[in-house]
Parts: structure tokens; sequence; C-alpha cells
């Protein structure tokens, strides 16, 4: 019993300082509103599993899953593939940002033909 209690603990530290970390970084995250929310049931949902284990057995039931842990791991798979579809969109967004930024840095310091080339 006192190894559970060690257990959630710990993990009650560790889902508390994530939500620490998240509420003094608001303003530079550039999430919207649909993924903070999201983000903020994703930690109250993972505080009452470790609060109340049992209670995710009985709704790895309802859903039609034997056991709580697999829910869990299959909840962790959907986040997980979440978080890395929103990090490529992300970043080919950025890719595309830096790609019209080069374009129009090329466009704005191009030589025309008839004017004398820089010489080098």
């Amino acid at each position: 019993m006192t190894g559970q209690l060690l257990i959630q603990i710990l993990l009650l530290v560790c889902t508390t300082a994530l939500v620490v970390y998240f509420l003094s970084n608001r303003r530079k995250a550039r999430a919207k509103a649909g993924v903070k929310i999201g983000f903020i049931l994703f930690i109250l949902a993972a505080i009452w599993a470790v609060l109340r284990p049992d209670d995710l057995t009985v709704v790895a039931n309802w859903v039609g899953v034997d056991r709580g842990t697999d829910l869990l791991l299959y909840a962790l798979t959907v986040a997980f593939m979440f978080t890395t579809l929103s990090s490529w969109v992300r970043f080919r967004e950025q890719d595309l940002r830096y790609a019209r930024l080069a374009r129009a840095i090329a466009l704005r310091n191009a030589v025309r033909p008839e004017d004398d080339y820089p010489s080098a």
C-alpha cells in the first residue's frame, strides 16, 4: 500500500509541475484554444486516473477494453499521434514561411539583366 501511495504522490507532483509550466508559459505558447482545453482535460484525466485507478478499469470495461491500463495505453498512443501530427504541421507551416521569406528577399535583391553586375 505504501508503494502505491508513493507512486501516486510522484505522479501528482509531476502532473502539477506540468500544469505550472503550462500556465507560466501561456503567453509564449501559440497553441489554439481547443488544444489548450484538451491539454487541461488530459491533465485532469491524468490526476483522476492516478487517484482512482479502479475507476479507470470501470470506464475501460464500459468502453469495451479489458483493463484500465490498456485504455490508458490507448489514450497515450492517441495523444502521442496527435502531438506528432501537430508538430509536423507546425514545422511544415514554418518551412513555408521561411520559403516565402527567402523568395521575398531574393526578389527584393534581384539584379536586372541590363544592370551592371557588381564586381566580385
